[in-house]
This record gives C-alpha cells, sequence and structure tokens, in this order.
C-alpha cells in the first residue's frame, strides 16, 4: 500500500491498541450516540419517537415498510440502503407497523408510538436490528469454529490492523480466521461527503466478517468521520483516525475497519 497514503503504520497500530479497548464500536466521540442494539427474535420491538426528531433504524439488509393508512399523515417514514428513516409529525398512540426484509431475511414487527417534544428531552438514539443468527450445532462443536466464533470485535479490528501494517514477523498465526476476497474498486461508503472509499482486504472468523476499507478526503477542507454516516449494515465501525484533512495532504487518507455478519458486499 502506498505509504504516501497510510503514514507511520506501526504507530497506528499502537493508538489502535489504545483506542480499541475503550471503543470497540466507535471513536470516542461518538460513543455518547452509540445505537441501541436490538436482537430480532420475533418480538415486537418497540420505536418511541420524539415530534419532529428524525429517528433511524437500521437492519441487516435492504427493507420495505407497510405503513397502516392512519399513520400517514402522522408520520414520515423512508427507506434507504437498509435504514428506515422516521419522523412524527404529531403525537400518536403505540401503533405495529410490518417492516419486511427484501432479501432472505425475516418479517420484522415494531410497535411505533409518538410524544410531544419538550425543552429538557434527549437526542434519542439511533436503533441498530441484528438478527440472532445461531451456528450450525455439529459445525459447533468443532474446535476451531469454537475458537473463531470467541473472536470480538475489538480483536478481529486489531488483527486487520496487524495483518496490514505490522511486520511479517510480529503477525500472528490464527487458527479459524480464513482471508476472503474482496472488489477492490471504490465503493459509496459515507454519506454526504466526498470521501472515496476502497475495500483493501477481508478476513471471516466464524460467523463475522472484517473489512479494512481505505478512506481518501476528494475535497479542499478537513473531514471529521462520524460511523453514523456510513452506509451500510455494520456491528462496529472502527477508524484508524477520524479526522482527515484537505486532499492532498499526507494525513488526507485513513482506514475504517468494518465488522458484519455477512460478506462485505451484502453487508453494503
Amino acid at each position: 500500500m502506498n505509504r504516501h497514503h497510510f503514514v507511520a503504520p506501526i504507530r497506528w497500530i499502537a493508538l489502535l491498541g489504545f483506542c480499541i479497548p475503550l471503543l470497540p464500536f466507535a471513536q470516542v466521540d461518538a460513543a455518547s450516540n452509540a445505537p441501541e442494539r436490538v436482537i430480532w427474535n420475533k418480538t415486537p420491538i418497540a420505536i418511541p419517537l420524539v415530534v419532529g426528531e428524525e429517528r433511524l433504524v437500521h437492519f441487516p439488509g435492504s427493507v420495505s415498510i407497510g405503513l397502516p393508512q392512519s399513520l400517514t399523515a402522522q408520520l414520515r417514514s423512508q427507506s434507504i440502503n437498509g435504514t428506515l428513516y422516521l419522523l412524527a409529525r404529531e403525537p400518536f398512540d403505540t401503533t405495529r407497523i410490518m417492516v419486511r426484509s427484501e432479501s432472505e431475511g425475516p418479517m420484522y414487527v415494531l410497535d411505533v408510538s409518538a410524544e410531544p417534544s419538550e425543552a429538557d428531552s434527549y437526542t434519542l438514539p439511533d436503533v441498530q436490528i441484528l438478527l440472532d443468527l445461531e451456528p450450525d450445532k455439529d459445525a459447533a462443536e468443532s474446535q476451531p469454529n469454537k475458537q473463531s466464533l470467541s473472536w470480538g470485535y475489538a480483536a478481529l479490528t486489531r488483527y486487520a490492523a496487524q495483518q496490514l501494517y505490522a511486520p511479517t514477523r510480529l503477525i500472528p498465526r490464527q487458527p479459524g480466521v480464513v482471508a476472503i476476497p474482496v472488489s477492490a474498486q471504490p465503493v459509496e461508503l459515507v454519506h454526504g461527503a466526498r470521501i472515496e472509499a476502497v475495500p483493501v482486504a477481508a478476513w471471516k472468523a466464524g460467523l463475522r466478517y472484517v473489512t479494512a476499507v481505505k478512506l481518501t478526503n476528494r475535497t479542499q477542507r478537513p473531514v471529521v468521520l462520524d460511523p453514523r454516516e456510513l452506509r451500510g449494515a455494520w456491528l462496529a465501525a472502527t477508524f484508524q483516525h477520524n479526522r482527515l484533512l484537505p486532499a492532498g495532504d499526507e494525513a488526507d487518507t485513513t482506514a475504517v475497519y468494518l465488522i458484519s455478519d455477512r460478506p462485505f458486499d451484502v453487508a453494503l
């Protein structure tokens, strides 16, 4: 990888070692706004709203919403790339809505309600809905698979960083983790910003995938990266650095490590 774009890789790994234990899901400036994670287990999921405040509900894949006729004037809903954007125009009681997966996923059931906005109310976090995926019983009993399932988000992120930047002699050999192919073509990953995103490498450990993506600022102004602005359904996202300098600067490029429960191109 071009050294001009990735400065002091060993220093990055050292920094990452300090950051990951504190921030397994995102950077510190976004930790207070971390999404509320809910596992879908066929039980209706309560989604309270505040009038005039848009709330995002993230799904594992693209979905379509079945909005009851009674809510069309009270609730604005948009489904874009696996994220449901909900904005209540006025208060309403709990109403059940159906959300259908556009792939092979399940039908989700949401119980949505809206309350008036108050001066001292706090901003509701995004909701990230996860699937309760259970491994095959026979496979789960095998020792290699047990080892791969034990990988946490922080360990997977650190492993990916070591594979990219650490000297070969320092790269650990880990059973149960395999490299998988990923297209090196640019993708649209960051909403609302001219950030070029190019997948670099990907690995699979048990039921989880981790993909390293190079991010390059193509604007003439600094950009602060926010994991909430990433397109796709990710279990975790960790930036090597969360601030990019203007295009042409040696610090205009960084990397983001994305963990998902499906291959990168599917999660995107």
